[in-house]
């Protein structure tokens, strides 16, 4: 490849080692430096005139002096004549922080893209960005690589009986890239939501009954008889509570009048003989369209068995617990409020649609770092649902990066000892492992292994004591996109699942 150099960032020198080789080339020399300050200093020690330049440097624990250092090497690149200057980023730096997520929040990726633009970028060439959209905060092109094509060569040839796995979403964002690794397998695919935003003092029966709409709350009930017992006689239509006889179902007549179709006509508000005010009318209106969604879930065509592919589970301090297990202790925000209060139901309506103030629901607004300490409260009690059959069959739990680990261990428990699943992979292409990420996912019984790539840097005493890890190498991907890109060649082939 004449005309064109490589240069490696501090991030990632033994990805840029590998590229080159695979190139049959040497990266070429510059001299990247810190003052004493922290201020970091580049040199490019080569001629850049009239050359096709390409700057590899990934996402890296020190994240902020690495964005530092790839501007730098840009714009000194650029003042050097550069021909074009082409960014290879496997990891794109704040690509988390693609979109608002508060009134006064910043959109950073956005922000680092328009620096790119200023320091001199050309084209940018990535790995799974986290939000595709963001290729539209760009002015240049960008390819956004897939490792999905990699993975599923890689379960072809390493894992046993994949033709009969079920790929799994931790989450419901994630359900696009699932369903696109399970399409190019052929396989099932499920998923598993938490429900991050349920209090303490509802215990999971009223929960399950709240979803089911198998039986209403106690106090709405004792509301409703009451209504009903006050409300009772042929003169308003509503038999009292106790007669053991059952409203029949409303129908109208030829002047599309409501009445019963065995009985006397419905009374409504505007009859001056009803003996009810308008706030008894208005309950006792509701407790007999009660009644009548009683019937109806009496009737022969309601079946109150769930579907075996979902299955709900109880989530404390991030794991699984059996239904047995105590609730956790009420915290301080929910003891003011005690389950006989009328507004509870009120507020528990919220938890399950919450809302959000720039729109939406807002559950995936929170970033890992909220998502872990939520939940890991020990004070609050999660329901956590599998949605998919997975008994007896090898599950791959898909997503981009892993950061956290609480996420991961809670959907692989769920799949293991809810869904009593054989085997677990856990499978993203950015391996971002914050803090002991990879140690608990390591101690984790549940999880069997895990498959990163090595777009984001590993520490390698911790890639050393991880026998689960499994790392694929993304040099012959990137090596591949920047001949390429040089030789001005379509990158479709690149997006292509080949066969084994």
């Amino acid at each position: 490849m004449r005309g064109t150099l490589i240069f490696a960032g501090s991030s990632c020198p033994a990805l840029t080692g590998k590229i080159c080789e695979n190139l049959g080339m040497a990266p070429a020399d510059a001299e990247l430096t810190q003052f004493s300050n922290g201020e970091t200093s580049v040199r490019i020690l080569t001629s850049v005139r009239e050359k096709d330049v390409f700057v590899v440097q990934s996402g890296s624990p020190k994240i902020n002096d690495t964005i530092m250092e790839l501007l730098i090497m840009i714009s000194a690149c650029k003042g050097g004549s550069a021909n074009k200057i082409t960014a290879v980023l496997p990891y794109f730096p704040y690509s988390r922080q693609s979109k608002k997520k508060s009134h006064r929040g910043a959109i950073t990726a956005r922000m680092l893209a328009n620096l790119l633009g200023v320091a001199g970028v050309k084209h940018v060439v990535t790995v799974d960005l986290h939000a595709s959209q963001m290729q539209g905060f760009f002015k240049c092109p960008v390819d956004n690589l897939h490792a999905e094509p990699l993975i599923a060569r890689w379960i072809r040839h390493n894992v046993p009986n994949w033709k009969e796995a079920v790929v799994v979403s931790k989450n419901a964002g994630g359900t696009k890239r699932v369903t696109s690794l399970a399409d190019a397998l052929k396989l099932n695919f499920g998923m598993v939501t938490t429900d991050k935003k349920r209090g303490t003092n509802m215990t999971a029966s009223m929960i399950m009954n709240h979803l089911d709409g198998i039986e209403r709350h106690p106090l709405l009930d004792s509301i409703s008889n009451q209504v009903r017992t006050n409300s009772s006689g042929p003169e308003n239509g509503i038999p009292s509570a106790d007669s053991g006889s059952r409203p029949s179902r409303p129908v109208a007549d030829a002047q599309g009048s409501p009445r019963r179709a065995n009985g006397p006509p419905l009374r409504t508000s505007n009859n001056p003989r009803s003996p009810l005010t308008r706030a008894q009318t208005a309950l006792s209106q509701s407790s007999a369209i009660d009644e009548l969604d009683e019937a109806e879930l009496d009737g022969p065509e309601y079946n109150d068995r769930r579907a075996h592919e979902v299955t709900h589970g109880r989530l404390v301090q991030g794991h699984i617990v059996p239904d047995d297990f105590p609730s956790p202790a009420t915290s301080a925000a929910d003891a003011s409020i005690t389950e006989e209060d009328p507004m509870t139901m009120s507020h528990a309506s919220s938890f399950f649609a919450p809302t959000h103030a720039l729109g939406g629901t807002g559950a995936d607004a929170a970033s890992s770092d909220e998502e872990e300490e939520i939940l890991k409260n020990p004070k609050v009690e999660h329901m956590i649902t599998l949605v998919g059959d997975v008994k007896n069959r090898t599950v791959f739990i898909v997503d981009d990066m892993i950061d956290k680990p609480g996420s991961w261990i809670a959907a692989a428990e769920t799949v293991v000892k809810r869904g009593f699943a054989k085997k677990v992979y856990c499978i993203a292409t950015h391996a971002v492992f914050g803090a002991d990420c990879l140690e608990q996912m390591q101690a984790c019984d549940c999880i069997d292994v895990i498959v990163v790539t090595n777009s984001y840097p590993i520490r390698e005493d911790k890639a050393r004591n991880a026998s689960k890890l499994v790392v694929l190498d993304l040099s012959f991907l990137l090596a591949e996109a920047i001949r390429r890109n040089h030789y001005g060649e379509s990158m479709s082939p690149l997006f292509l699942h080949m066969g084994d």
